[in-house]
């Protein structure tokens, strides 16, 4: 009896080890080892497809990715051997990491993507004065790239890994050029234009029955005469929700109007708020009907609203305000209808307030780009607006008085370039097109001979 109780007792001591070798209390652990076919994956701008290899002992594992630009296929993790399938999205910022996290059991092994900056340009059109011009290129993301232009009045030279300087050379062309440059970095292409500006047309044209009684051919001096034309001042929002500040010619040394190549040029750029240009020619005095001409390149860019346009001189605002006053828009576009050019007429009997203005639009090949003529033949009796010749609006005086009429009086000229607004923001506004340069060749008045 006493062996058989010893007996029992030496079973339980010996039930209740979890080691019988060591005698040790701890539970035995199994030791898990993951295994990765990589570890660290650099992947290019253009994203790219990878396949990592998993072998676990643990029986089965899980993952998990640390970014949404990276997809993950996970193929036979429930056993101890399978793959993971990572696909890298394009890149078009920065450079950027990421973490495809392994699991198994308690252990986590980690597989670090890399993606390198996307190669990028500061701009991909630019235009080129017609006397010759140069523009810096920044480049980023990307130190391997060359570039080559389609082109021999174009000259590139690479100045560091980052700028390329661009040359274009006088033009004696009476139309735009285009040059394209390639810009190649490994298996990543960029393009860009290059247009030049046709050169500035010197010769003034007879209009018959008429004389030319003014006009301002922009090609002396770098600045407008102030004995003819005066800049306005206004912030944002002074009218139509526009998003310019109209300055005295220059913010912080960098000027929105500028004579330059035979030509005005009307700047808008942001710089922290955005800035812009309106001038008015001839303000005090104006001119009571006539043939007035215009040759203009327009802007590219979602948010641009060029205008060449006419109001009347010395308008009561307290007692005659807008419309009675009248307005006469010889040409607008808006670059979110890029081409598209437009005339209206304004007044008490017919404004675009309640949907009844005189309008009339057209589109025109290359009106961003290219230079083209605008005008207005205003008599007593009608006014009719062109394009390149061709009428785009006419309208007749009704002789119902100055509801439909208020024409009657002298009106001066305005040229500006607005951003954004109820109309040219009407689809929202692009802020990388910016800087933008509305270009005008001359413009010139006539008035009929005395007979």
């Amino acid at each position: 009896m006493f062996i058989s109780i010893c007996t029992t007792l030496l079973l339980a001591a010996c039930g209740g080890s979890s080691n019988s070798i060591t005698g040790s209390e701890e539970p035995i652990v199994q030791d898990i080892e993951i295994t990765l076919s990589q570890k660290e994956i650099q992947v290019p701008a253009s994203g790219g497809k990878y396949t990592v290899e998993v072998t676990t002992t643990g029986g089965r594992w899980e993952a998990s990715k640390s970014a949404g630009w990276v997809t993950l296929s996970v193929q036979d993790s429930y056993s101890s051997a399978g793959k993971m399938v990572i696909t890298v999205n394009p890149n078009e910022a920065d450079a950027r990491s990421a973490t495809i996290s392994v699991k198994s059991g308690d252990l986590t092994e980690k597989v670090q993507i890399e993606q390198e900056a996307a190669f990028k340009i500061s701009r991909s059109e630019i235009m080129m004065k017609s006397g010759g011009d140069e523009y810096s290129l920044t480049l980023s993301g990307r130190k391997d790239w060359t570039a080559t232009v389609d082109t021999d009045w174009v000259k590139l030279e690479k100045m560091s890994d980052t700028s390329l300087k661009i040359t274009a050379l006088p033009s004696s062309e009476n139309h735009t050029r285009i040059a394209t440059i390639s810009i190649v970095a490994g298996e990543e292409v960029r393009t860009m234009t290059v247009g030049q500006e046709s050169v500035e047309q010197t010769t003034i044209q007879e209009v018959e029955g008429y004389e030319l009684v003014w006009h301002d051919e922009f090609n002396e001096g770098t600045e407008l005469d102030p004995v003819h034309w005066t800049h306005e001042v206004q912030k944002s929002g002074w009218v139509n929700q526009e998003e310019q500040n109209y300055v005295n010619g220059e913010y912080n040394g960098r000027r929105v109007t500028e004579l330059s190549d035979g030509k005005l040029r009307i700047h808008c750029f942001k710089s922290g708020n955005i800035y812009s240009g309106r001038v008015y020619a001839h303000v005090n005095e104006g001119w009571q009907y006539g043939y007035i001409e215009a040759r203009i390149l327009l802007p590219k860019g979602k948010g641009t609203w060029p205008a060449f346009w006419m109001m009347p001189v010395e308008v009561d605002w307290a007692n005659e305000g807008w419309p009675k006053c009248g307005e006469i828009d010889i040409m607008e576009e808006v670059g979110v209808v890029p081409n598209e050019v437009s005339s209206s007429l304004h007044a008490e009997g017919h404004n675009h307030t309640n949907g009844t203005q005189v309008t009339a639009a057209k589109t025109t090949k290359d009106a961003e780009g290219e230079f083209h003529t605008y005008a207005i033949k205003w008599t007593a009796q009608n006014i009719t607006t062109y394009v390149d010749g061709e009428v785009l609006l006419s309208y007749d005086n009704d002789n119902g008085g100055v509801k439909n009429w208020p024409y009657s009086k002298p009106y001066y000229i305005i040229l500006n370039l607005a951003w954004g607004g109820s109309w040219g923001g009407m689809n929202g506004v692009d802020y990388s097109a910016l800087p933008v340069s509305y270009v005008i060749d001359y413009v010139r008045v006539y008035q009929e001979k005395e007979k």
